[in-house]
Parts: structure tokens; sequence; C-alpha cells
């Protein structure tokens, strides 16, 4: 255990606070018994590869570092593998590895950062696909029993960018594992959504593998999005706001372009970056907090903007996009 430990290295962002004390958690069997040594003496924070939080202050408790790895089979069937894996693996690098086993289904999901313990807790998605499209069950740490329950797709209540761990089971578990169910040759490629046809046909590519969409997803993502290694950022700092379509047909009377996507019969997606860029703040700056030059919805640190100066940018695209849209926008990240 360590103590006074500076998370600057653990989160995405490059937030420098400290954590009253630090673990390492490489097995479950570890994670019981720091729990039981801990004692309720702190309270504890979970961390799971710090890519979708922003520190705005030291944190006083025990922070538990999920790292914990292993990747199996653990069912199959002549069109599907159901592969677990530990909630300390990269994500990137857990898709990886099933497109090298030619298992189909997270292949949109490339470049995303984090670890796999996360993804369902947010219920990650990108390019018209979520994890809750291939999620099969999870297993969690009960904190209050010390026990590991199992968690259908059902249980978990997915939502967009939601879970039942964000909300009323929130800080009552610790996600230690993830099993998916993915489709083995000829797979079903998501190819319509955003600019992964485009990128393809850029790639010369007319009739492409899992591994071609996923090689495109990294393209595009790598175009638009800052490497959090190089410049301070946690991916998409907004959720893409869900409108009625009165309120967006009133909209395309004045924008025309907007884009947008169908949620149902009554509601449309429409794209948090577009309406941010169109607000006039794409590359807007404030000292060292800052909206990316290249992808509105991304909020980043140039260098020593603190968690406060990050969370004042964030209201303030919100406000501006209201006052020019009507529409509120709400963060995708959990602030802290």
């Amino acid at each position: 255990m360590q103590f006074n430990q500076s998370l600057k290295t653990y989160n995405t962002f490059g937030i420098d606070v400290q954590a009253t004390a630090f673990v390492n958690i490489t097995s479950v069997d570890q994670l019981k018994q720091v729990i039981c040594e801990n004692n309720n003496k702190l309270p504890l924070f979970i961390l799971s590869g710090g890519s979708n939080m922003l520190l705005t202050k030291n944190v006083d408790a025990l922070v538990l570092n999920i790292n914990n790895k292993g990747i199996k089979v653990v069912n199959e069937d002549a069109g599907f593998v159901w592969i677990e894996a530990q909630a300390g693996e990269i994500w990137h690098e857990f898709v990886l590895h099933t497109l090298a086993e030619n298992l189909g289904g997270l292949e949109n999901l490339s470049l995303i950062p984090g670890k796999v313990g996360s993804s369902p807790i947010q219920n990650i998605g990108a390019y018209g696909v979520e994890i809750k499209d291939t999620f099969h069950s999870l297993t969690a740490l009960n904190l209050e029993t010390l026990e590991t329950e199992t968690f259908s797709a059902t249980d978990c209540e997915f939502g967009y960018r939601e879970s039942v761990f964000k909300n009323k089971l929130k800080d009552k578990y610790i996600i230690t594992s993830v099993t998916f169910k993915l489709k083995k040759a000829p797979h079903m490629l998501h190819t319509s959504y955003g600019a992964i046809q485009h990128e393809l046909e850029l790639m010369n590519v007319s009739n492409p593998t899992i591994k071609d969409v996923s090689n495109a997803v990294i393209a595009i993502r790598q175009s638009k999005l800052p490497d959090p290694k190089e410049i301070g950022n946690s991916g998409s700092f907004f959720k893409n706001p869900i409108i009625d379509k009165s309120l967006y047909q009133s909209l395309v009377e004045k924008n025309p372009d907007i884009p947008h996507y169908p949620v149902n019969e009554s509601q449309v997606k429409v794209p948090a970056g577009w309406l941010i860029e169109q607000a006039g703040l794409k590359g807007y700056r404030k000292g060292d907090a800052g909206v990316h030059a290249k992808q509105a919805l991304v909020l980043v640190n140039y260098g020593n903007a603190t968690g406060e100066e990050l969370i004042n940018l964030a209201k303030y695209v919100q406000a501006t996009v209201l006052e020019k849209f009507g529409i509120e926008i709400s963060p995708e990240v959990n602030i802290i």
C-alpha cells in the first residue's frame, strides 16, 4: 500500500491530485483481503484506467487500481464464442485479441481508452455499436458481503451511456470480469454509422473484414481524437443529446445541415460535437483548459489545468449550446 500517491499518471486528463492510500489490485482474492484489512477505515475509490473521469480534488480514500489480467473462452457453439476478460485488461488490447481470433462484435469499439471492467458501467459505445449488443454477463464483488455475484444484461439495466452501476448500485460492487458473446464468421458488419464507409473507400476496401472495420475506426479516431499520452483528455466529454422530433424540425429550419440519428418514432439523437462546433467553441481555450481543435466533443488539458478549470469550461460550453440551440448537453465523464 502506498500513501499520498499522486494520481496524475492514473487519469487520462493528467490531473495532479493525491490519493490518501493506493493499492494495485491483481486478483480477486487480494481485492477481498485489502477490503477486509481496510475495515471501513477509509472509503473505497475504484480506479479502472482513469479514462472516463475528471478529478477535481484530492481523493481522501483508499484507491483500488483494478489491474487483474486474463482472457479465456468459457463456451462455444457453431456460431458464437463466449469469451471472458478480467476487469484489469486494457480494453483496446482485448478488442485486438478478439479480432486475432476472428471473433466479430467489438470491432467498432476499437481504440476506446480504459479497461474491460469499466466498459459495462458506462455501456461504452461508438459508431452505432454499444457494449450491450455483445454483452453476456459480468461478475462483481459485493462490497457488503464480499461475495462474487453474476449479472446478466437484464440485471445491468443498460441505457445510453448508463447502467445500474452508475445509479442504484453505484459504489456497492466492484466488477471483476466481463463475458461477451462474439460471432464467428460470417460476421455481421456495422459500417453505415459515421464515416466508416467513407474511410473504407479511402482504404480501397470493398469487401471489408472485421479487421478492416477496426482499422477504419482506428484511423477515424486518430484523425479526430487526441492521444491522452500527448494531451490530457477523456475522449468524448459530453453525451450526444436525444431530443424530440418537434425540436429537431424547428432546428432544421435554421440549420438544414444538422446531422441526426433516429432513436424512435418521436426522438432523434444529435451529435453534441456538431452543436459545440456550430456554437463557435471548437478550439476555444481558457488557460490550459480547452475544447479540442479537431473534435469539439473533447475537452483537453493543455498542461496544467485543474479539474475545477475544466468543470468551468464544461459549464460554459453547456450554457453556450443551450442559449444557441435550446438543447441541454450533459457530461459523459464522471466528475469527482
